[in-house]
C-alpha cells in the first residue's frame, strides 16, 4: 500500500521503534505531525481480548465525551406527538413517525445518531437492513430508544457517541478533532479508555485490553501505555 509524502514524514518523525506513550505525550506527538489542509479527527482503536462469536462478550453502548468531540453531530428522531415536539424543541435534525421510517427505508442515512421512542419501534424495526450494517439503529443498549428523548438528543449533538466491537474484537472510536486544546483532548482520551476498561465481561478469562491506539486522519498511529 503506498502512503502520501505527508504520511512516510510523519512516519519519520515518529522514528522507528516506537514505544507506548502515555496519553499526555501520544497527543503532544499526535500535535507535532505534518498539518494537513483540513482539522483532522483524532481515532482511538482498542484491540480487545473478547471472542466477538460470544454474545456475552460484545462491548456496546454509548458515551458521552467531557469535552465534546468538536463536531456537529446530526441527530434525528423517530417520534410522534409530544415527544416529537420535545425532540424539536431539544435541537433534533430531523424529527418524524412513519414517514420519516420510509425516507430511511429508501436510502437516506445523512446522519450521525438516530433516536426512537419505545412506541416507534414498530415501525423502526423494519430498518434492521438499513441501519445495522451502518451502526444506526436504534437500541436501548446505546441509550437511543428512550422516552426522554429531549434529553437523549441534547446529549447526543454534544459528544455522546455510541461505540461496538468489530469482527475482530476491536472498537473504533473518535475522540475530537486535532485543533481541539491538548488538555480537552488529553480528558477525552483518559476517560473513554477507564470507560471502556470497565466493560470487560465477567465471563473473559485472560488479557481484556491489549493495546490502544490514537491517530488523526491520515496519520500514523501512536500505541499508548494503558
Amino acid at each position: 500500500m503506498r502512503h502520501s509524502k505527508r504520511y512516510n514524514k510523519n512516519l519519520e518523525i515518529l522514528g522507528g521503534v516506537r514505544p507506548k506513550l502515555s496519553v499526555e505525550e501520544a497527543v503532544k506527538k499526535l500535535k507535532s505531525l505534518q498539518p494537513t489542509k483540513f482539522d483532522p479527527t483524532v481515532n482511538i482503536v482498542f484491540s480487545l481480548g473478547i471472542d466477538p462469536r460470544k454474545g456475552e462478550q460484545t462491548i456496546r453502548g454509548a458515551f458521552s465525551f467531557p469535552r465534546g468531540i468538536g463536531k456537529r453531530m446530526k441527530v434525528i428522531v423517530f417520534a410522534e406527538g409530544e415527544a416529537a415536539d420535545e425532540a424539536k424543541k431539544a435541537g433534533a435534525d430531523e424529527v418524524g413517525g412513519v414517514e420519516l421510517v420510509e425516507k430511511v427505508k429508501n436510502g437516506w442515512t445523512d446522519f450521525d445518531v438516530a433516536l426512537a421512542t419505545p412506541d416507534m419501534m414498530r415501525h423502526v424495526g423494519k430498518l434492521g437492513k438499513v441501519l445495522g450494517p451502518i451502526k444506526k439503529m436504534p437500541s436501548t443498549k446505546t441509550g437511543t430508544v428512550t422516552t426522554k428523548v429531549g434529553e437523549a438528543v441534547k446529549e447526543f449533538k454534544g459528544g455522546r457517541l455510541e461505540y461496538r466491537n468489530d469482527a475482530t474484537g476491536n472498537v473504533h472510536m473518535f475522540v475530537g478533532k486535532l485543533s481541539m486544546p491538548e488538555e480537552h483532548l488529553i480528558e477525552n482520551i483518559k476517560a473513554i479508555v477507564e470507560h471502556i476498561k470497565a466493560q470487560k465481561p465477567a465471563s473473559l478469562k485472560g488479557t481484556y485490553l491489549k493495546k490502544a491506539f490514537i491517530s488523526a486522519t491520515m496519520s500514523p498511529s501512536i500505541e499508548l501505555a494503558v
